[in-house]
Parts: C-alpha cells; sequence; structure tokens
C-alpha cells in the first residue's frame, strides 16, 4: 500500500473560526413523506427528537408553522454528515421538487457507496414502478490523475465512479471507489442496508456573480479549494450527472474546512438557460434548504457576518436541540444554520491522504 499525502494547510488570510466541515444537511418534509424510514435505509438512525413551537419556529427559521425535528446519523459519524429532518405541521410550499438536473434551487447530498449497480438497480426499479425518481448512469473517471497512460488487466485503473439520482424531496450523487481509499471520507458499515456512508460532501446549483461566495472564507473562514472554473461536457462525470447536453458547461467553486476534510461544499453557476426554482428553495419549504456548521467560536462568527453587507444574520438563540446558533441567508439563496461546538465522539480528519490499495 502507498500513500500519497497533502496537508491541508490554514490560509493566512482565513480568520481562524475553528467552523466545521458541513454538520447536517436539513431536510423539509410533512409525516406523510416517510423520510425517517427512507434514511434507515442507508444506515441512518435517529439519536434525538425534539418539538419546536409555532412561535420559537418563527423566531430562528421565519416560518409560522409547529415543528418537529430529526436528527440522524450513519453508524458512529457524529462529527459531519448528519441528516436533519425538519417536519413542518404546516410548510409554506412543496420546494424545488422533482426537476430536471441542474434546475436552478436543487442541492444534492453526496455519499460513498460500495455498490453503485445495485443502487442504480433499485432507483431504476422504483421509477419503473410509477415513483419520482430520476438515476442517471454510473461513469467512471480519474478524478485525482492517478493513473499512468497504459493500464492493463496486472496494472488495473484507480478511478471513481459517479451516479446522480434526483427525487421529489432529496437529490444524491453516489460514488464509489476503485484501487484507494482516503481515510475519514466517507465510512460505510455493515449497519448499512445499502452499503452507503454518512454525507461527505454537498452540490449547490446557484445563479448569480459566484465570486459573491467569497463570504464562506472570509466570514465563515473555509478554504477555497480552487479558483472559480469553468467545467462542462467534455468532462465524463459532470457530464452524465448533470446531464449535460452538447455545449453545456457551469462555473464551479469548492470549499472545505480546514478543520475537516469532509463536508466539503460544490457551487455550480450554469451557464445555459436553466428551469429556475430558487424562490423555493428557503426554509419552511419540502426538500433540502440549510445546511448547519458548528463551531466554538460563535461569537465570532456572528460578528463576522453581521458586518458583512450581503448577509442576512438572525440574533444567537436556542435552536430546536436547544443548542445556541444563528442563521444566515446569502444574496444566492444559501441558507446556513451555525451551531456552538459541543462534543464529539468521532474526532474529524484534516489530511487529505490518498491510499493505493491492490484491488
Amino acid at each position: 500500500m502507498s500513500v500519497i499525502s497533502t496537508i491541508l494547510a490554514q490560509k493566512s488570510d482565513l480568520p481562524e473560526t475553528g467552523i466545521s466541515g458541513v454538520y447536517e444537511v436539513m431536510v423539509g418534509a410533512t409525516e406523510e413523506d416517510s423520510l425517517i424510514q427512507y434514511f434507515q435505509e442507508f444506515g441512518f438512525r435517529v439519536v434525538d427528537q425534539v418539538d419546536f413551537s409555532l412561535s420559537d419556529a418563527e423566531r430562528l427559521y421565519g416560518v409560522s408553522s409547529k415543528l418537529t425535528s430529526y436528527r440522524l446519523q450513519n453508524g458512529s459519524i457524529d462529527s459531519h454528515g448528519l441528516v436533519r429532518v425538519l417536519i413542518w405541521e404546516n410548510p409554506t410550499g412543496s420546494g424545488v421538487g422533482y426537476a430536471p438536473p441542474e434546475t436552478i434551487g436543487q442541492r444534492m447530498a453526496v455519499m460513498l457507496t460500495k455498490d453503485i449497480f445495485r443502487l442504480d438497480d433499485i432507483y431504476t426499479a422504483a421509477r419503473n414502478a410509477g415513483e419520482p425518481w430520476l438515476a442517471t448512469t454510473p461513469v467512471a473517471d480519474d478524478l485525482f490523475g492517478l493513473n499512468s497512460k497504459n493500464k492493463s488487466f496486472f496494472d488495473r485503473p484507480v478511478i471513481v465512479r459517479e451516479a446522480g439520482v434526483y427525487g421529489r424531496l432529496f437529490n444524491h450523487v453516489f460514488f464509489q471507489r476503485y484501487g484507494y481509499n482516503i481515510p475519514g471520507y466517507g465510512t460505510v458499515g455493515n449497519h448499512s442496508k445499502l452499503k452507503t456512508s454518512e454525507f461527505t460532501h454537498h452540490d449547490f446549483i446557484i445563479k448569480g456573480d459566484i465570486n459573491q461566495l467569497n463570504y464562506l472564507q472570509t466570514v465563515l473562514g473555509l478554504k477555497s479549494e480552487n479558483p472559480p472554473e469553468i467545467d462542462g461536457d467534455w468532462r465524463k462525470g459532470p457530464k452524465e450527472v448533470f446531464q449535460f447536453k452538447p455545449g453545456e458547461s457551469h462555473w464551479y467553486w469548492g470549499f472545505v474546512s480546514p478543520n475537516n476534510i469532509c463536508g466539503k461544499l460544490k457551487f455550480f453557476v450554469p451557464l445555459s438557460n436553466k428551469l429556475d426554482r430558487s424562490e423555493y428553495q428557503k426554509p419552511g419549504q419540502l426538500g433540502i434548504t440549510l445546511h448547519s456548521f458548528y463551531s466554538p467560536k460563535l461569537e465570532m462568527i456572528h460578528g463576522l457576518a453581521k458586518k458583512h453587507s450581503t448577509l442576512i444574520v438572525t440574533d444567537i438563540q436556542k435552536n430546536e436541540f436547544n443548542e445556541r446558533c444563528f442563521n444566515l441567508s446569502d444574496s444566492l439563496g444559501v441558507s446556513w444554520q451555525i451551531i456552538e461546538a459541543g462534543t464529539y465522539q468521532n474526532n474529524p480528519i484534516s489530511e487529505l491522504a490518498f491510499e493505493l490499495v491492490d484491488e
């Protein structure tokens, strides 16, 4: 086994906020949606459940509705990659909903799997039975440049295979590794029926000037993985997952916490005309509407956010789990909840290492 390692160094111009990777993806639903049962199939279990009054929900979320929240985690992974299901008694709308790939306002949550073709079979069968799922064909690519030019049966390719799944309340990206591991980036346990991990990263389809995301660095202290760049139909993975037509492309910008290689964010701004449902992308709607981080420096981040002219920021208050927090939203339609850090059993990893394996 060989190891190719890269330390995620803290940039001198980033505020040291202690920010986590994305802690939770937050999904609006109603009691009838059975999302708890759905996520249990992926290995998630309920670790907390609370009720929130109408007045409290209106104060924090701006939504005039009683709320019951469920926090779910996958196996023992409690430092990132969780899901919070928000059961609204009176949701404000149906959300972005089932829509074509790269619809403005879509959010996608990404997880590792050990059997991507089994998942493709399952979603294809569900679609054939009349359920609103659109599964893209799993496609393989060398995303990290780990291959020599001449591969053979004995010198096998090191690749990742990925696929998108679009649904009414939730959109997935699944990926499977071949020939390498990344410790701390996706943990698949025997408890997961579908051989899937916690959520490793999250995709956002937005519109507007992508440079307005710079506050993720200057306010939250996240590290930019790359300068904003254009990719498109010439790349096999994005072409299939986003169902690019010939000639289509988008802006892409990725961010990661200096404190955790997991819980990354990837933002995409389509350069073609796309269906725009961004007005339904807000708390109180159904589907993925918020994401959370945690930090031991809540007041520091709150102060930085309040000084930023384009952010809408609530006061620091208690969320439904009695955690000190505040919510913020930006001019691009993205909403966050920043939580005061607690105690976590699973220690996040801040060193990105590719372990090549003979398989």
